[in-house]
């Protein structure tokens, strides 16, 4: 069977640019689809920088009348991934300090604009750009890229297929309606049917409500995003894309995730057979934050943002309380975020000296060591789509704490704090409920007391290492999909399908194509 022409389009692909798991997450399932037979194509913009992780970098086109500026579209592969790139280069939008924000932390004011090229331009390859191949179908994914879809359908696009992927409902990518002939918005989608939510541009919305299909990356945040708790507003609209809407779980790069052979371990490499480097990183990651080197410590480690959504305001308040109801627990906590979160962490390190390390920042390395020498991970969260850091300690033998939301319920097995301790020894991790003090000190402590039966916690750690969610597994419903999607490579002179948004219904079906079948599952959503 031909290879199936795909452009990816995003706003992060480790190691171009990062800010989080969405670039993670998109590398990732880029190079395990390439690996699966898809043909790929990874299109982002040019930002500082990237242009120089690329080799045989050259111009393949010059794009006028884009938003933003007449812009040039940059070839070239990615040396580290191998992967085929596309950058959109337009110096005055993305030659800057960050991906989206300015040194002071503010979103920049021309983000509608920024983005909005982005999509114009797979618009334009769609469309057919010189030296370009012209995809069968365009996978787009967050709010960044969520115009793409609605531009194809604008200009009718003949014979690409979309498909709109939602790492985080909650970045909707919302601008004032006045920027609608900024950005190139259609006059005929400019209307609550179109792409307005709440009297302003919603990139997302707009992405959700044209794509030929859309996705997420759990099957519990599928069902998540059918109620008015988790679905920020769209939850109507998702529900009336009934069986358009597919859960496909994430997986993670487990060749980068491998204390086996991780160049960050500083040789000190370890397995689900034989754990004891696993002692020696810990010592390590103790010395490295002023700890006391001492083997009978617990060491819990909390590495993420530090936002509301992960709970960084129940951290600040839970850590020292379990700190003062465990004397044998150390903290060590590597993040950035909030200015005040930040502050708050630094007083407690102070406040705890030698028994709670805190280092406000964040580098790729760093995070590697930090899941090698833990004895668990703290992982609070208000919703989670997938949950990529709880599965990179689970394969460093780090048990994750984490809140029994989104994917984190799906691939953190816990059979409750109820259970009887025996119990856990099919477990993976420790999940609480809702977002209280309460329940993240509890959930500590339980860990704690977890990890003084070492029998237990080794057959918990052993769980963990030994499952299976490399990407090699999860893109294969991708790959499902997309043929399905597309059928017969020769037949490319099908019309895109309207898709207006429709009326909510009382029951609606999710397909979850994945681990372990591909039974639908049935998601109520309230009338």
């Amino acid at each position: 069977m031909p290879a199936i022409r795909t452009l990816m389009v995003a706003a992060e692909a480790y190691p171009l640019a990062k800010t989080g798991g969405l670039g993670d997450a998109v590398t990732g399932m880029a190079v395990a689809m390439v690996e699966a037979g898809i043909d790929l194509q990874l299109l982002l913009p040019a930002y500082r920088g990237v242009s120089r992780k690329l080799a045989g970098v050259r111009t393949v086109a010059r794009l006028a009348d884009l938003p933003g500026g007449p812009a040039r579209l940059l070839a070239g592969r990615c040396r580290e991934t191998g992967l085929s790139v596309l950058l959109l280069a337009n110096d005055a939008l993305y030659d800057r300090h960050g991906l989206y924000v300015d040194e002071n932390g503010q979103e920049y004011a021309d983000n509608a604009e920024r983005f909005a090229a982005l999509s114009h331009a797979a618009l334009r390859i769609s469309q057919g750009v010189q030296a370009v191949p012209v995809p069968h179908l365009v996978h787009a994914h967050d709010w960044h890229a969520g115009l793409v879809p609605l531009l194809l359908h604008a200009h009718a696009v003949r014979g690409v297929k979309t498909v709109m992927t939602l790492h985080n409902l909650a970045f909707q990518g919302l601008f004032p309606m006045e920027k609608a002939d900024a950005v190139g918005l259609p006059q005929a989608y400019r209307d609550e049917s179109g792409a307005q939510a709440w009297g302003r541009i919603n990139y997302l919305k707009a992405g959700i409500a044209y794509a030929d299909r859309v996705t997420t990356v759990s099957r519990n945040y599928a069902r998540e995003i059918l109620t008015p708790a988790f679905g920020c507003g769209l939850d109507p609209l998702l529900a009336g894309r009934g069986e358009h809407l597919v859960a496909i779980a994430n997986g993670i790069d487990d060749r980068t995730w491998d204390p086996a052979r991780d160049p960050c371990l500083d040789g000190m490499h370890y397995s689900a057979r034989d754990v004891r480097n696993k002692a020696r990183c810990k010592q390590a990651l103790q010395k490295a934050f002023g700890l006391a080197q001492q083997p009978d410590k617990v060491l819990l480690a909390m590495g993420n943002r530090l936002t509301h959504q992960k709970m960084a305001d129940v951290a600040v308040q839970a850590l020292p309380l379990a700190l003062q109801a465990h004397p044998e627990l150390q903290v060590v906590v590597i993040g950035e975020g909030e200015r005040g979160y930040e502050a708050a962490l630094r007083e407690l390190g102070e406040r705890f000296a030698g028994r709670c390390g805190v280092r406000i920042g964040y580098d790729e390395a760093a995070g590697h060591r930090l899941h090698a020498g833990a004895d668990m991970l703290l992982h609070g969260s208000r919703f989670e789509p997938f949950g990529l850091t709880p599965l990179y300690a689970m394969r460093y033998g780090t048990i994750p704490i984490g809140s029994r939301v989104g994917g984190m319920a799906d691939t953190i097995h816990d059979p409750g704090e109820h259970a009887p301790d025996e119990a856990m020894r099919a477990a993976t991790g420790v999940l609480f409920e809702g977002d209280s003090v309460q329940a993240m000190v509890g959930a500590i402590g339980r860990a704690v007391r977890l990890h003084a039966r070492a029998p237990l916690w080794r057959a918990m750690q052993r769980n963990g290492m030994t499952g299976e969610f490399g990407w090699t597994a999860a893109v294969q419903p991708y790959v499902r999909l997309f043929r399905e999607m597309v059928g017969p490579l020769a037949d490319e002179a099908v019309r895109v399908p309207a898709l207006r948004p429709v009326a909510r219904p009382a029951l609606v079906k999710v397909r979850a194509i994945g681990r372990p079948d591909n039974r639908d599952v049935g998601v109520a959503a309230a009338a």
